[in-house]
């Protein structure tokens, strides 16, 4: 028996008493959330063991307890195809995109040599300009201003040979943008569900990070991935905003419980002289 599915037996011997508890004593309401459960997980391609197991007893866990609200959204919202391309956005989500990464392509090399100078020793790091709307690091004043649609801007560094485990994220009032800066000819990579999105090939992808997903570097150097949360396409994005901005407290919670194997890097900035 592999050391995986003695893991998974034991979720399993945990979870079904648990299960029979809530049966018990609530039946409706652990009906209901086993209902939307199961219709919010078989949206995933890879329909297994490890796909289930992940989500109602693993890294999914808070994806399936926020799953009534990420249903609810997904009614306010256009279709969602899970994986995206940017013309598959409205015009004015384009463009904010568009403006967004062109400061990063005329501005590369300065921002991944600050990157370097403050990421040191570490596995993961997140440079963060702004983080579901609140503005962190200031030294690209082009950030420095409230996008109209996207709520984080930040890069993602990963150390040499350095990637993820297949994981879910917790809310779909937003989705995923990664631009990688470097997009070396080797094995660096983003999966979600069947699609591998090699960076060399591609160096922008979008998705619902709800979905299953991971993200690989099997390169002997520092990967460098624009880092970005655009709020969903919606005939109501003021709504899906102000709902984003209500809940953002809670979502910086639960991110900081997602993130905690990320360093959180700041800026090197110069001192100021005082006068005499």
């Amino acid at each position: 028996m592999t050391r995986t599915l003695r893991k998974t037996l034991r979720k399993f011997a945990i979870a079904i008493p648990l299960l029979a508890l809530g049966f018990y004593f609530i039946p409706i309401l652990t009906s209901v959330f086993i209902v939307l459960g199961l219709i919010d997980v078989l949206r995933n391609d890879r329909k297994d063991l490890s796909l289930f197991s992940g989500y109602f007893l693993g890294n999914g866990l808070f994806t399936w307890l926020l799953s009534p609200f990420n249903l609810l959204v997904d009614l306010l919202c256009y279709r969602n195809p899970g994986v995206w391309k940017l013309e598959q956005f409205p015009a004015d989500y384009q463009r904010e995109v568009n403006e967004v990464l062109d400061i990063f392509k005329a501005r590369k090399d300065e921002i991944i040599a600050d990157i370097d100078a403050n990421f040191g020793a570490g596995r993961r790091g997140m440079y963060v300009y702004q983080w579901y709307g609140k503005h962190k690091i200031d030294n690209v004043a082009e950030f420095n201003k409230d996008f109209k649609y996207i709520k984080t801007i930040a890069v993602s560094v990963f150390s040499k040979r350095e990637s993820t485990s297949w994981h879910f994220g917790p809310l779909r009032l937003s989705l995923r943008i990664l631009y990688n800066l470097i997009p070396v000819k080797s094995e660096i990579f983003v999966e979600c569900g069947n699609v591998k999105n090699y960076w060399y090939d591609n160096p922008l992808f979008i998705f619902d990070d709800t979905l299953l997903h991971r993200s690989v570097n099997e390169y002997d150097g520092r990967r460098y991935c624009v880092f970005m949360d655009i709020i969903r396409p919606s005939p109501v994005p003021g709504l899906i905003a102000g709902m984003l901005a209500v809940v953002s407290v809670s979502v910086e919670r639960i991110n900081s419980m997602f993130y905690k194997n990320w360093k959180m890097i700041g800026s090197t900035k110069p001192k100021k002289v005082g006068t005499t």
